[in-house]
């Protein structure tokens, strides 16, 4: 039995943020931090103090996580980016909102002292003296200490505080994983109430000396336990006086944390089995489980249920049959075509849960070139008269502004152009479209036209489709094509509106051209022809979509399984250590990785047909490599061995934290159950003689003394994770 606990983390937006550049306003961008460990980064919202983010993320982590930290942060291109306040959220003040903690809350200042993290070991003995006790307490070492400085690391020494008295460690230079083994001694007094401090400092030589955090012992208790040893948490200085928060503005975010015990897998089968019979069964099961989940099951955790349900069918193959039969339910109890798939039944969540496991590279495809193109352009695009604003554009041509009619007339020709090329992009994707998606869909349009059968009704079961794939599906990913990592940033305000009209366009298309939906923004009228042309293409691209017969949709099921599909691809800047010469940032070579569950592949394109590969089953450790050694917070470390049974190290780069945590999650997850995982690493590299990190001159050191593992991952659907097995 194991407890786990998630986050989920959605970032909304800022307010009345304080103005950092000189054109009085803010570049703002948002930092999370679980327990001082950055794991997210949100995109930066140009030149507002009132940002918009919108940004979710699932993040899985130990239970004994303390506190979420969601950090203010004002980009500038010439200078360290500037802090503008923080809100911090224990974990006990979310375990007191079992709903989740939603709401504006105020930015707070950011004080040094208070932003610690990190371990000290200690060991401490109250041995016998000729006149009194003394008090004997050695320091052993330290390890993830905050970096204080700008090269990523610090140069700790540590103060021990009793009775008046003062002594201090010697200085490790360049270090968060320092080792001291200095000893220091104090004569005790009886009665005295004195408690002993142990502060760890980071030494400067020009600026004062920063706090790097603090223990605290009871003496009264170490006198009746006589010796104490292990690693204690440092802890912030709480002798400050408590700040006002001041006029920093505020943060707008929904946060919800959940608890879980997890049992060991073989309690589960017996739910497993009888959920697989149902639905094997379909409509024909006397118990009907599935629809005892829906009815029981509510609103709030509708879309949680779905997707582990979808999860646990895909897993067992039975996908397909799941989504049947929820088609069936739903249209058992629906009489009014209109209204159908239009709730947020379990039905609607598990179908768009499931084309966003299935179908992702499928919609990059399709519609990747079209967004780069919109965001690429840039142009000025309105429809709505009441909003057109001449002023901002003009005709470089004629030195003179445009008329409302002649931007309307370019917006209508522009918002057209994107429409056509999106659906001939779609029309030519049949083949594309993954066999279990095209199969589902063809069970919906079958279930659908066996509902409603009258010519009246011919429309229908096309609605039923593009109800999932163009209003669920197409146009919330043109919406908001960060979130569906279409791009790496928001789109500005320009460019969003344009995104905005053509989701509109994609949903008229998608709603057949009804009367009701062309009656709800008549300034739409520009774009009909384009729209009744979409619909007999769309129409003809469901009827192509859906015409799959089983022996194909198995023939394409297996061609895909030989392909070994990816878990993860993209480029990285790799580093291979060889224990020779020194380690740069300049050393790293940009390749081509792509990650299955069978090995990691890495070469100068995408299509090389020469490639590297390190065998899944001899990866030991996937881990965060510290700042310092690279003079970069985005590169991680693959330990692994070679044929011949030797260690190595690849060292990778990636762009982000984001990117990073991404392929930290994905390797952790396909290697969870590899034989001779490290349980320990050095989060150093082993430069000249010895090592960055703990200083070891050994580099067959063993890893005990410098990190555990405690790996933290963001999840390749945008989502963190942190593994533990």
């Amino acid at each position: 039995m194991a407890k786990r606990s998630s986050l989920f983390i959605r970032i909304v937006e800022g307010k009345n943020l304080p103005a950092k550049d000189i054109t009085g306003s803010s570049d703002p961008y948002c930092i999370v931090k679980v327990d001082h460990e950055p794991i997210i980064r949100t995109a930066t919202v140009w030149k507002t103090l009132c940002p918009f983010w919108g940004e979710e993320y699932q993040v899985h982590l130990l239970p004994t996580f303390h506190s979420v930290a969601f950090y203010v942060m004002d980009e500038d291109a010439l200078s360290r980016d500037d802090v503008i306040g923080k809100v911090c959220l224990t974990r006990d003040t979310l375990a007191t909102h079992p709903k989740g903690f939603s709401g504006w809350a105020h930015l707070t200042e950011v004080d040094p002292d208070e932003e610690v993290q990190g371990e000290i070991h200690l060991r401490l003995e109250v041995v016998p003296g000729t006149r009194a006790c003394r008090l004997r307490c050695s320091v052993l070492e330290a390890r993830d200490l905050a970096p204080k400085d700008r090269n990523g690391a610090s140069d700790p020494f540590v103060r021990v505080r009793y009775n008046g008295r003062t002594q201090e460690t010697s200085i490790v230079k360049k270090s968060r994983y320092p080792r001291w083994n200095e000893t220091f001694e104090f004569e005790l007094e009886e009665g005295a109430a004195e408690a002993l401090c142990v502060e760890a400092w980071d030494w400067d030589l020009v600026s004062r000396n920063d706090f790097l955090g603090k223990v605290v012992f009871n003496v009264q208790r170490l006198r009746a336990a006589q010796q104490e040893e292990g690693w204690f948490r440092l802890q912030p200085d709480q002798s400050k006086s408590q700040r006002e928060e001041g006029n920093l503005g505020s943060l707008q975010l929904e946060v919800r944390l959940r608890d879980e015990m997890v049992l060991p897998s073989g309690c589960y089968q017996p739910l497993v089995q009888l959920l697989c019979r149902e639905v094997k069964l379909g409509t024909q099961s006397p118990g009907q489980l599935i629809l005892l989940i829906e009815e029981t099951t509510s609103t709030e955790c509708r879309q949680d249920v779905a997707t582990t349900l979808l999860k646990l069918f895909l897993g067992q193959g039975l996908a397909k049959d799941f989504l049947d039969l929820l088609f069936q339910l739903e249209l058992g109890r629906t009489s009014e075509a209109n209204t159908l798939f239009r709730s947020n039944s379990l039905a609607s969540k598990s179908m768009e849960s499931f084309l966003k496991v299935a179908g992702m590279r499928y919609l990059h495809g399709v519609l990747g070139p079209i967004i780069d193109r919109v965001f690429e352009e840039k142009k000025y695009v309105e429809l709505d008269p009441s909003k057109v604003e001449v002023k901002d554009v003009g005709c470089s041509g004629l030195h003179r502004p445009q008329t409302e009619a002649e931007v309307l007339e370019q917006s209508a020709q522009t918002l057209s152009a994107h429409l056509g090329a999106l659906l001939s992009s779609l029309s030519r994707s049949v083949r594309a479209c993954p066999a279990v998606v095209r199969a589902t869909f063809r069970q919906l349009f079958r279930r659908v036209r066996e509902r409603f059968p009258s010519a009246q009704d011919e429309n229908v079961p096309f609605i039923a489709v593009t109800s999932f794939l163009c209003l669920r599906f197409i146009s919330p990913a043109i919406m908001a094509p960060k979130l569906f990592h279409l791009r790496e940033r928001h789109a500005d305000a320009r460019t969003s509106r344009t995104l905005l009209l053509l989701a509109k366009a994609v949903q008229n298309v998608g709603n057949m051209d009804t009367p009701a939906s062309r009656a709800k923004e008549a300034w739409m009228e520009p774009l009909q022809p384009t729209v009744r042309q979409g619909v007999a293409q769309l129409k003809d691209f469901i009827t192509k979509l859906v015409d799959i017969q089983e022996k194909e949709e198995l023939d394409l099921q297996r061609a895909l399984s030989l392909q070994a599909p990816p878990v993860k691809e993209g480029p990285l800047f790799i580093h291979r250590t060889k224990g020779k010469g020194p380690l740069m940032s300049s050393s790293f070579k940009k390749l081509h990785f792509s990650l299955t569950t069978e090995a990691l592949s890495f070469a100068k394109t995408p299509s090389s047909k020469k490639s590297t590969l390190i065998k899944l089953a001899h990866i030991r450790a996937a881990e965060k490599v510290e700042e310092k050694s690279f003079s970069s917070s985005h590169v991680m470390q693959v330990i692994y061995t070679d044929d011949a049974g030797r260690s190595q190290t690849a060292y990778l780069q990636c762009k982000c934290v984001n990117e990073l945590n991404q392929w930290l999650s994905a390797l952790r997850k396909v290697s969870i159950n590899n034989t001779g995982l490290l349980g320990s690493y050095h989060p150093g590299v082993f430069r000249g003689d010895k090592w960055s990190c703990c200083h070891q001159r050994d580099k067959t050191a063993q890893y005990w003394s410098c990190e555990l593992g405690a790996p933290w991952a963001l999840g390749t659907g945008g989502m963190a994770e942190r593994s533990f097995s």
